[in-house]
């Protein structure tokens, strides 16, 4: 082949329907005779369910049927949301109930479910349920709920500590003895949300007739959906069938089996028709995860030209009142401080603590922004405490280009080695820093300040682990008509994935990209899968279908090289057919290959062919790979307002081999203005009773165009000896340096002011106090 589809820039083939109003999302499903569900639920942040009396809702005209826990043991096998987990299991009190029997535990949780004709009429039916609370002392602050005698999360637990977690390795005491210098800092990463412009949503139609249940859900991962109803409903996986239709962003808010998920799924069961429940803002506020509250105190030590000898500190991380997914963000907010950098001896202990608000699960980044930013303050405490340059305090402790492969003495969540297999980071951080004019920056200060303006400039590294398994389905098939078509586990959610697995596979098929169908999201399609989180789909998915693409292709050569008499080197994939090269007129087409391997009378095949032009592909990578970028972030700071702007904002970033540059871009782009959110804006307000104060989004503020600058983005490809594509996952890469970086560039703005800062978010009102005392103390 001539045309190379793989690192091309071709435009998403998902948008067309979407920007001409032809996308269909969750809520845009209708079906005869469909009931919609509310939900009543919890205003108390800890308290006592006495009894629940539904008569009034059931009065009102138009309503269906009022579900409380008491329904639940008629349908379910559990009352509990199963843990799709492996190995140690948590105890039973924190884990999620689908709904609560007697104890309700966080503002929002949902304690009866309302099904009726419409959604205005279960939500004034919901109004009606009357809950009688007794209220009980809540656990509101981690660091409070972890000591001795706290007022408990749930009643019938020993205590708020769900685990207890050291990350370590060297000699860290020894280290500390001998170190010329030490420095201390006490940080606290607030909590932040998901915040998807499209909510959370199902639809749920049962059958009577072969007990069959079919699911639309707005979901990140299908199969865990499917997996959590069958365990539920006691079926095997024909019982259950989950689609996704197009989905409005996720970012790890839409990777959990939420209570309102199975609450759907029971009232289509009970009563044979199908039930929509999509989620409103506020109940995003109040009920969909959330990520960190983690308050960290941290030493380092280094010697006298500032290259590290080791770090150690505490973290104390809220975990919410359910354990959604297992210890992913404070576990990995342990073993990943140390980054790109060479941390010789390292002891990270880590409490994890329950409190009466919603759970927290991994958001874009899952714990590695909250590591990365511990680290990159680290390095500025080093460069102000030496008065060394900071870019040069992050060279000298980066890891050189010739130790790569570098296996790192940290160990991975599963225990097996950290291995880095390529990258140079120290490269990826001199790019973005001649990019930036970071050498150019101290005239542009002095310039700044002469005209009374505050200028700064920060620089942050980043290594975020990638492409986890433990396997992603991809499966190519050649129909009778000829058509290319792809079934994954994978999910398309705004990434592209759809066009990425389309590139790779049209590479091998000799058929464009754009008249590949991809089938993904539908458990119907593919038996397993895993789905899209943790910036894996094209690691693993992409492997699989490349995988598949290369075995059809090869069976489809086999069987056209026996029908034209000729040798399988002489042929060629080319526009639907096998050619013979320099002879295109001897050809047979892919739609005839798929017909005698399909059966058709009258072909002759190969005796070692099997029936069928497709391939199932399940590649399993044998080990995870690790992405790196390099920001540096220029910002203007107004003393009087508290105002930060970006002036500039310049990544290197080494994801391997891209498939499309765009599609890279776009995930870039969109995880750095993820990361600006988290930094500037996204504050998840609770008060001292564990009360949610920010609701909406007047209160909680997210970053539009006016505040995101315009990025400049240098790609690096080292690709990766870990799957056949050398590619790493992108998703997040964006999102893990940004808090880093523009919290450093914002303290340098404000050098004059002796403003520390040691907080993300940090507001404009947070500046002009810190501005404020700053002033007084000069």
């Amino acid at each position: 082949m001539t045309e190379s589809f793989i690192g091309a820039r071709i435009g998403r083939f998902e948008d067309r329907a979407l920007l001409t109003g032809q996308g269909q999302y969750l809520d845009d499903i209708h079906m005869a005779g469909m009931l919609e569900m509310a939900f009543v639920r919890s205003p108390h942040p800890h308290a006592l369910i006495r009894g629940i009396d539904a008569g009034k809702a059931l009065a009102l005209p138009g309503v269906h049927a009022v579900y409380s826990h008491a329904d639940l043991a008629a349908v379910l096998t559990a009352d509990r949301i199963p843990q799709d987990k492996g190995g140690a299991k948590f105890p039973d009190t924190t884990w999620p109930v689908v709904l609560p029997k007697d104890e309700t535990c966080f503002v929002g949780e949902p304690v009866a479910a309302v099904v009726a004709e419409s959604r205005y009429i279960a939500e004034d039916a919901a109004a009606l349920v009357e809950v009688d609370y007794e209220p009980l002392q809540p656990a509101a602050d981690c660091r409070d709920a972890a000591a001795p005698g706290a007022p408990k999360v749930h009643l019938e637990a020993k205590d708020n500590i769900v685990a207890e977690i050291r990350a370590d390795y060297g000699d860290c005491t020894a280290a500390f003895a001998a170190a010329d210098h030490v420095f201390a800092i006490s940080l606290k990463q607030h909590r932040g949300a998901a915040h998807s412009i499209e909510g959370r949503g199902i639809i749920a139609s049962y059958s009577a007739v072969g007990d069959e249940m079919t699911v639309w859900a707005s979901v990140q991962t299908p199969h865990k959906l499917r997996n959590g109803l069958m365990e539920l409903f006691g079926v095997d996986e024909s019982g259950v069938r989950v689609i996704v239709p197009d989905v409005g962003g996720a970012f790890g808010g839409k990777n959990v089996i939420y209570p309102e998920d199975v609450m759907v799924a029971v009232a289509a069961r009970l009563l044979e028709r199908p039930v929509k429940w999509v989620e409103d803002r506020r109940e995003h506020f109040l009920a969909a995860v959330q990520e960190r509250d983690q308050y960290w105190d941290l030493e380092i030590a280094c010697d006298g030209e500032g290259r590290i000898q080791g770090v150690r500190g505490k973290i104390i991380h809220d975990q919410g009142a359910y354990t959604m997914m297992g210890l992913h963000t404070p576990h990995n907010s342990a073993i990943a401080v140390p980054g790109p950098y060479v941390v010789p001896n390292y002891r990270i202990d880590v409490v994890v603590t329950e409190t009466n608000k919603v759970g927290c699960v991994p958001i874009r980044g899952a714990g590695y922004p909250e590591a990365c930013f511990a680290m990159e303050r680290l390095l500025d405490e080093i460069a102000r405490g030496l008065d060394l340059d900071r870019a040069e305090v992050r060279r000298r402790n980066l890891i050189p280009a010739d130790q790569m492969p570098y296996e790192h003495p940290m160990k991975t969540r599963e225990g097996t080695p950290t291995i880095y297999d390529t990258g140079d980071f120290p490269a990826c951080q001199v790019q973005a820093l001649e990019t930036a004019d970071y050498a150019g920056f101290a005239t542009r200060q002095a310039r700044a300040r002469s005209e009374g303006r505050y200028l700064g400039i920060g620089v942050s590294n980043m290594v975020k682990v990638t492409g986890r398994g433990p396997f992603e389905s991809g499966v190519v098939r050649v129909g009778r008509s000829g058509r290319v078509s792809i079934y994954t586990g994978a999910m398309e959610m705004g990434q592209g994935t759809k066009t990425s697995l389309a590139q790779i596979c049209a590479e091998h098929l000799g058929v464009p990209p754009g008249e590949i169908t991809v089938v993904a999201g539908d458990t119907g399609a593919v038996l397993h899968g895993i789905g899209g989180y943790g910036s894996r789909q094209t690691v693993t998915g992409g492997s699989s279908v490349h995988l598949a693409a290369i075995e059809v292709r090869d069976k489809a050569l086999k069987v056209a090289a026996h029908t034209l008499e000729v040798s399988e080197r002489d042929l060629e994939l080319k526009d639907g057919e096998a050619r013979v090269k320099g002879a295109p007129e001897l050809s047979m087409s892919l739609a005839d290959i798929a017909k005698a391997l399909s059966g058709a009378k009258g072909y002759s095949l190969p005796k070692e062919v099997t029936p069928w032009l497709q391939s199932c592909v399940n590649f399993r990578p044998p080990d995870v790979t690790y992405a790196n970028a390099a920001h540096v972030v220029e910002v203007e700071v107004d003393i009087g307002t508290g105002g930060v702007r970006i002036l500039r904002y310049v990544m290197a970033n080494d994801s391997g081999r891209l498939i499309n540059p765009t599609l890279a871009e776009g995930q870039l782009v969109g995880g750095t203005v993820h990361g600006i959110g988290n930094t500037l804006f996204e504050w998840m307000g609770y008060d001292e009773n564990a009360q949610p104060v920010t609701t909406t989004l007047a209160d909680y503020l997210l970053p539009t165009a006016a505040e995101v600058p315009n990025f400049e983005i240098i790609h690096v490809e080292h690709p990766s000896t870990l799957n056949p594509l050398g590619v790493k996952g992108i998703g997040e890469a964006g999102t893990v340096p940004v808090a880093g970086a523009v919290i450093s560039a914002i303290e340098h703005a404000l050098e004059p002011f002796g403003v520390r800062i040691a907080e993300a978010p940090i507001s404009p009102g947070r500046l002009i106090e810190l501005i404020a005392a700053g002033k007084q103390g000069s």
